[in-house]
């Protein structure tokens, strides 16, 4: 078997069974997803019996399934996770994604440990210290560049994962209590309010406005499709598609746009595979611009950009398609190349800058392009609408139609070998990892009249597998007569031969076990967590203290804290986005500014040299908010 550390995952998310499934079928190697609790996203729960029939599917092309379990967890709700994490583990789960540091500390079964993103994974000290005390795989920051993922893997035999696609959060993953602070639902208990996504306005020190009504803390979506190179060099083995609440068509698309990408560098570097069995066929070509995404971006990885926030609309705004060349009482023109069909969804800007859209009725190709009739009540075109807008498209509707039929298949390759037995005839199946079976079947032998049409009739019975996820590489006849076989007897044949590979490479696939911790216990980076350290149990807190931590605060969910702190933290600087920066312009001082949203002001003040955006403010019903970067 080749090097673990030469394996390359590509894992994508289940908001259900359903999903998981297809996206097993469109080329994951492993799927994530959560159970009926404690997940990172509250409105993404599944029972035990789903995880067990989607585990079940997943293992035959010996894919995994993650169970995020990647909350923070209350004193009276630890006994509740420990019962479930034992049914996840007995339904076939291959590793438990884990927040909260106090389940270390139940009685757990040897399931496989994963480091959530929650964890907030930015230095080599604190990888290593994760996989000391037992995690096999760790999820890094989004935030982090090349450099800095180059020098973790040089730390730590773990391996290492890494958000490839999808929403971005503006926070560290695991340090963002802005919406515990103004809601009480807590983004480390799977419930955030996105209060990145709000529209502010943006002002310096003496009022003037420098932005207006814009999405100042919103990201664009993230897109590494063009870095996957560089991350495998990096050390990166796993690589994950955001998405637990997006659509089937998004999960299929993605993933078949990344089991492409990979498989393309797999074929150039032959000394990495996947992590996976089988051979993924798609019937549609992937596009990752026509499922929903707030534009692109590859965020740090390749250092500070300016151009990574959506500032315009958190909404999916679409492809570019054309430009208004004609208006009419109830239809417009518009030049484009590109083709329009009818259900096809239209956005554009309105003169307040909003995103407006609606559906096609009726798209009428003319001279110059196309003229759209709109859909009766879903959506109109602006009022203050003009000549030279541009049209963007977020629904294609002969795409999404692709998506809607059966756009993939997955099948594992074998070999198949027929031979004559004393009493009658066998028949043996091999996989491509070399697990293999055979049955026996008890047969008079006849010469056949024609030996070859029998022979070729032979070859074609055989490997008629098309109702199995089995497809024949070679077919070895290994006789010297060609027999008078009737076909009822070489489908019951072929029937249990793929029935005895079936059993057996089940058998042969086996749970990958916990990571034994380190004894003595590895000491912790720091001896103090403050309520960053997200302690919200005893469990948790006495791990810490096995661990070498002396000073531990609650976590923000505790209501310990009383006066300002930081609610948020980020990498996003609104004074780099806006060339405002004293590292881009000298002689800029980081004067303090305003974000305004409705009567809520929000105050930003800059420390330049970690280049960290903190939200400060305090657990209170009317809350005025200040922001440091730092």
């Amino acid at each position: 078997m080749p090097n673990i550390r030469n394996t390359l995952e590509l894992l994508a998310p289940a908001k259900n069974a359903e999903f998981g499934i297809e996206a097993i079928s469109h080329g994951a190697d492993a799927v994530y997803i959560g159970g009926p609790a404690f997940g990172a996203r509250v409105n993404a729960g599944n029972s035990v019996a789903d995880i067990e029939r989607l585990a079940s599917h997943a293992h035959r092309f010996n894919a995994r399934v993650l169970v995020a379990i990647n909350t923070l967890l209350k004193d009276d709700e630890l006994e509740e996770a420990q019962r479930l994490i034992w049914e996840f583990y007995e339904a076939g789960a291959d590793a438990l994604i884990v927040q909260d540091m106090g389940l270390l500390e139940l009685d757990l079964p040897p399931i496989e440990l994963h480091a959530s993103t929650q964890t907030d994974i930015r230095t080599p000290e604190k990888a290593r210290f994760l996989e000391d005390v037992g995690f096999s795989q760790i999820v890094l920051a989004r935030e982090l560049s090349l450099q800095q993922i180059r020098k973790i893997a040089a730390h730590t035999t773990a391996t290492l994962e890494f958000f490839v696609h999808g929403a971005l959060c503006v926070s560290y993953s695991g340090l963002c209590n802005i919406s515990h602070a103004q809601t009480g639902r807590s983004a480390n208990r799977g419930d955030c309010s996105q209060a990145c996504r709000l529209p502010y306005s943006l002002a310096d020190q003496e009022g003037r406005i420098l932005a207006e009504d814009k999405h100042l803390l919103s990201m664009k979506d993230n897109d590494q499709s063009d870095n996957l190179r560089a991350l495998i060099e990096a050390g990166i083995r796993s690589f994950k598609i955001e998405g637990r609440l997006k659509d089937l068509s998004y999960v299929k698309n993605i993933t078949a746009h990344y089991r492409r990408q990979l498989d393309d560098i797999i074929e150039d570097l032959p000394s990495y595979r996947r992590s996976s069995s089988g051979v993924t066929t798609l019937f549609f070509t992937p596009q990752t611009e026509k499922t929903f995404n707030r534009g692109a971006t590859d965020y740090f990885l390749n250092d500070r950009k300016s151009d990574i926030g959506a500032f315009d609309s958190p909404k999916f705004v679409g492809e570019k398609i054309g430009t208004v060349i004609g208006i009419g009482h109830d239809s417009i023109d518009v030049c484009s190349d590109a083709p329009l069909h009818n259900g096809d969804g239209i956005t554009c800007f309105d003169a307040d800058l909003k995103l407006v859209g609606l559906r096609i009725n009726r798209a009428q190709q003319v001279a110059s392009g196309y003229r759209i009739f709109p859909t009766p009540g879903e959506g109109r075109f602006p009022t203050d609408l003009r000549i030279g807008e541009t049209i963007y498209r977020n629904h294609d509707q002969e795409f999404v139609r692709q998506l809607e039929k059966k756009s993939a298949e997955r099948s594992i390759r074998v070999r198949m070998r027929f031979e004559e037995t004393s009493d009658g005839f066998a028949l043996r199946i091999t996989d491509d990892e070399g697990v293999g079976a055979a049955a026996h079947l008890k047969h008079d032998k006849k010469a056949a009249n024609n030996p070859e049409l029998a022979m070729t009739r032979l070859r074609e019975n055989l490997g008629k597998l098309g109702n199995t996820i089995y497809r024949s590489e070679t077919i070895d006849l290994a006789i010297d007569t060609a027999w008078f076989i009737p076909d009822s007897v070489l489908n019951a044949l072929r029937r249990a031969a793929v029935e005895a590979l079936d059993a057996a490479r089940n058998a042969a696939y086996k749970q990958p076990e916990r990571r034994a911790a380190m004894v003595p216990p590895a000491p912790y980076p720091d001896d103090a967590l403050s309520y960053l350290g997200n302690v919200l149990n005893a469990k948790a807190r006495a791990f810490y203290e096995k661990h070498g931590v002396s000073v531990i605060a609650p976590a923000y969910e505790c209501n310990a804290e009383k006066g300002e702190v930081s609610l948020m933290i980020t990498k996003h600087c609104l004074r780099y986005s806006f060339n405002l920066c004293p590292k881009q312009v000298k002689g800029i001082r980081p004067d303090p500014m305003i974000l305004i949203n409705g009567n809520e002001k929000l105050t930003l003040r800059f420390d330049c040299k970690p280049c960290e955006m903190h939200v400060i403010g305090k657990l209170r019903k009317n809350r005025t908010i200040q922001l440091a970067i730092r």
